[in-house]
């Protein structure tokens, strides 16, 4: 009798691609009913990995300073409680500049977290190696970098249109179609056309002076686009099929992909990719500008801080947070760098892993509010008042004109109470500091969005 793949779910396996193969050999080889049994015993599952019953103690490098802080740390503290349930986690700690993000269990902001043999796409978000890139443009005017910056950059929706695209490298592009998340040409046709763009939210281009120096210092700060945000989403789903058979009581946004299995080595790799891919586009918007301007560059230097990093079989996945130890890194070339907000310095640290940081420092100031609940905060003032209130003496300058009150300073924790803990926890070492002159981010991208055009058009 012919065994078809009704034998097989009888025998309580789930449909998979194995079958096909399975159901060549068990008949080619008339396998009796004991002989079957023992062959597919190698495509059995696993028995499910229950949640830790008590969460996997993690490291609190944060306090509350004030009362708008209380509600927020302790939210924090809660969500990691949940998360450090999750079956593959070992370790992890929070840094001062953390805020919650999504229901309770979801990874915080700010958050580091240790998994063996695991990636897990939901740790990293949909923007993926969100990141820093520092330039030094010598005794440049800093007025006259940030005005080429600006005519260069693209910050908003989308990409940019044909005729003002920067290159993607042949090499990338031929590395993306060799890998097994990346060969997909829509997304590659993407990952050319948002080349040399910022996005929007808390990305920003900066403009500022050593303190060390005096020299004009050039900083860039977004992710890896759309194209990090699509191997998210495919990285997702992988993750969820795997988690429905190997820890169904771990929560959606926690699932993960086993390292050692196909779709783990080649996730990973494709995060390599889309690593490149991130350090490239930030060097097409400081290499451009240094061109406009007919100099060349004395340093640079960059860092990621939404990332996946790998020591052996353990995955430290930062959501938020800055790689100090340069394990972690392999193209390290200098400091590491941490913003704050538009008025204040960005950060040059150093430091090493020690027992309360995991080889990680904070990666800005974090927020205690919603962008929502800070504009109802200030609903009292008008928007011009803000404005000229919180960048007094800065050339601020918003990509769409209009601005965005909710990256404003006011929007974020206290920069100085978050030095003040970086220096409590002994978590990095401030060796250098970029003092403010002027800074461009994307502005207020729902008040004109492009549906919002096509719909005004429509009527």
């Amino acid at each position: 009798m012919k065994i078809t793949g009704n034998e097989l779910i009888d025998l309580g396996f789930k449909p998979k691609k194995w079958f096909t193969e399975a159901l060549v050999h068990i008949n080619e080889n008339k396998l009796d009913h004991a002989a079957m049994t023992e062959y597919l015993e190698q495509f059995k599952s696993p028995d499910p990995k229950p949640l830790h019953a008590d969460p996997v103690d993690f490291i609190v490098n944060i306090k509350a300073e004030n009362e708008n802080e209380t509600d927020n740390v302790e939210k924090v503290i809660r969500t990691m409680k949940v998360l450090m349930k999750t079956p593959t986690l070992m370790a992890g700690a929070i840094m001062p500049d953390a805020c919650p993000t999504g229901p309770e269990g979801n990874i915080p902001v700010g958050g580091v977290v240790v998994a063996k043999n695991a990636i897990h796409p939901g740790f990293h978000s949909a923007d993926i190696c969100c990141s820093v890139m520092l330039t030094d443009f010598g005794k440049k005017d800093p007025k006259e970098v940030l005005d080429a910056a600006h005519s260069i950059t693209h910050f908003g929706y989308g990409g940019r249109d044909r005729g003002s695209q920067m290159p993607m490298s042949a090499e990338l592009m031929d590395a993306f179609r060799g890998n097994f998340f990346l060969n997909d040409e829509r997304l590659i046709s993407i990952a050319r056309s948002h080349m040399g763009t910022q996005g929007d939210g808390n990305h920003f281009l900066f403009v500022g002076i050593s303190k060390n120096t005096g020299n004009t210092i050039m900083v860039t700060h977004h992710g890896s686009r759309a194209p990090g945000a699509m191997l998210y989403d495919k990285g997702m789903k992988v993750a969820n099929r795997f988690r429905e058979e190997l820890s169904p009581d771990t929560l959606k946004e926690n699932a993960w992909i086993p390292f050692e299995t196909e779709e783990g080595r080649s996730y990973w790799d494709a995060l390599q990719l889309i690593r490149k891919w991130t350090k490239e586009n930030h060097e097409s918007i400081h290499s451009a500008t240094l061109e406009k301007l007919k100099i060349e560059k004395l340093d640079r230097y960059w860092n990621e801080h939404n990332f996946v990093f790998r020591d052996g079989d353990l995955f430290y996945h930062a959501k938020g947070a800055t790689p100090l130890d340069d394990k972690f890194m392999p193209d390290v070339t200098g400091p590491r760098l941490i913003p704050l907000n538009m008025a204040e310095p960005v950060l040059i640290v150093q430091g090493k892993t020690n027992d309360r940081n995991l080889g990680f420092a904070p990666h800005g100031a974090g927020r205690n509010f919603s962008r929502t609940q800070h504009k109802k905060s200030l609903a009292h003032k008008t928007t011009e008042e803000i404005f000229e209130e919180e960048t007094k003496g800065l050339d601020i300058r918003f990509f769409t004109n209009d601005v965005d009150i909710s990256e404003l300073p006011s929007a974020y924790k206290s920069a100085k109470n978050v030095r003040a803990q970086i220096e409590e926890y002994g978590l990095c070492e401030i060796i250098d500091e970029v003092l403010p002159f002027g800074c461009i981010m994307a502005g207020d991208v729902q008040k004109n969005a492009p549906w919002k055009k096509k719909k005004k058009f429509r009527k």
